[in-house]
């Protein structure tokens, strides 16, 4: 199933923050378009692009708009057809690593040695740790046809 278009905006010009936005949204949908989605999946993401079509807010609003839209689509094509943008988990596994990682590995660090200063030692191995781990996942969807040749700036 065909995806629908975005509207073309004349008055983002002004908005180089808002410009980019529109763009990277537009890119999605031309990737999405490229790959092979089932029809209910294609229905949502195109009352999504409907809903940003038929939006009338503009500057700030319309920027937060676009990202909201964006992330419901992201999520909704991770969850139902396993397609994820570049670095996706390596970015999601980043901050895991430090979470999960690091902390419990710092607050070891500084107990064994008697100085909790040490935490701190930890967030950079978990950091390490996540990024190994999301990098491992990245590439095991790009050899598996599920990675969307597009990077996410926000």
């Amino acid at each position: 199933m065909k995806l629908t278009e975005l509207r073309q905006r004349p008055d983002l010009k002004a908005n180089d923050k808002l410009e980019s936005a529109y763009i990277q949204f537009g890119k999605l949908i031309s990737e999405l378009n490229a790959k092979e989605i089932p029809n209910e999946v294609a229905l949502a993401i195109n009352k999504e692009i409907e809903d940003l079509n038929t939006t009338t807010d503009s500057g700030k609003d319309l920027r937060n708009h676009i990202r909201q839209n964006q992330t419901r689509i992201i999520k909704l094509l991770e969850k139902e057809v396993k397609l994820v943008t570049r670095n996706h988990h390596r970015n999601t596994w980043l901050a895991i690593g430090m979470a999960a990682f690091g902390i419990p590995l710092g607050v070891a660090f500084g107990a064994s040695l008697g100085n909790m200063a040490f935490i701190g030692i930890g967030l950079p191995i978990g950091l390490a740790i996540g990024v190994a781990v999301g990098t491992k996942l990245d590439n095991k969807a790009a050899e598996e046809g599920r990675q969307l040749d597009l990077e996410l700036k926000y």
